[in-house]
Formats: C-alpha cells, structure tokens, sequence
C-alpha cells in the first residue's frame, strides 16, 4: 500500500523527490500520511480537496482487496 501510494503521490508533483511517507496500522486501519514539497500541497490536495479525496477512494478501495480500512493525511 505505501508504495502504490507513493507512486500515485509522486506521479502529481513537481517534486517527486520530496515525497515522504510514513505508515503505521491500527486495528485494521493503514494510516498514511504524506509529505510533500510545501509548494506541491495544493497539487495534492487539489480544489476543495477533490484530488486528495480521489486518492483515498483509490487507497479505500485497494485497502478493502485486503479486508482493511485506510486513512491518508496529507502534512505540509
């Protein structure tokens, strides 16, 4: 899961270097959270948030093939 998502991540940005992303799990939960080069934020994060929400429909939906939830933070 972290490297599909890193891959999604860095396939936005301008910066693919900067991606950072750390992962732990809780009960069943894959928590992510992401951090990018400050002026790549609003990429990933997009208008009202719809690219960040595009991203964790994907995560969910690939987190539910293997019978866990997922949570994605985006840091700045």
């Amino acid at each position: 899961m972290k490297e599909f998502l890193r891959y999604l991540v860095q396939n936005l940005v301008d910066r693919p270097d900067a991606v950072e992303i750390h992962c732990s799990e809780e009960d069943e939960v894959f928590i992510a959270q992401v951090r990018v080069d400050p002026d790549d934020v609003g990429k990933v994060v997009g208008r009202r948030g719809t690219v960040v929400k595009a991203l964790r429909t994907i995560a969910s939906i690939a987190a539910a093939r293997l019978g866990r939830r997922v949570r994605i933070e985006v840091l700045n």
